[in-house]
């Protein structure tokens, strides 16, 4: 699977942590940045995770700022994004499972390193289990197309 990841400043150390790892659970890893602890605005980098994941270069995507819930808003912007900002593996395996989540926003600030590798582990290898969460998903692809145009 490949996986594009980035952060803020504020989430550059874990997504330098969890770059390796998700290289090391065996899939492939873009890095979109940022490469420095320099202040940056997270909506720059959420948006080219979510937009390399809805245009199809990349199956799935991990952004990490201080908080998590910001990228989230921002990611979700992208139509054909389900970005889930998950702190815990329940919320992370139920956001794959239940609702297709194709971005996974951390909050470097919240988790520590060694929840965070979980919940990564947990949310790639998590499937979406389509049936009757498929008729709620297509809800709001249909929303979408309404409201937001097409699906890059």
């Amino acid at each position: 699977m490949k996986v594009v990841i980035a952060s803020d400043h504020g989430g550059y150390q874990l997504k330098e942590e969890l770059k390796t790892f998700i290289a090391e659970l065996g899939h492939e890893v873009a890095d979109y940045g940022a490469h420095t602890q320099d202040p940056v605005d997270y909506p720059d980098f959420a948006f080219l995770v979510a937009e390399a994941v809805a245009a199809g270069a990349a199956d799935r995507g991990v952004m990490i700022d201080g908080i998590g819930a910001a990228s989230a808003v921002v990611a979700n912007k992208v139509p054909g994004i389900r970005a889930a900002s998950c702190s815990d593996t329940f919320t992370a395996a139920m956001s794959r499972a239940h609702n297709d989540a194709n971005v996974l926003t951390l909050g470097a600030r919240v988790i520590g390193s060694g929840l965070a590798r979980e919940i990564v582990r947990v949310w790639l290898a998590a499937e979406f289990e389509g049936g009757r969460h498929m008729r709620r998903v297509s809800k709001v692809l249909d929303f979408e197309a309404r409201h937001l145009g097409p699906r890059r």
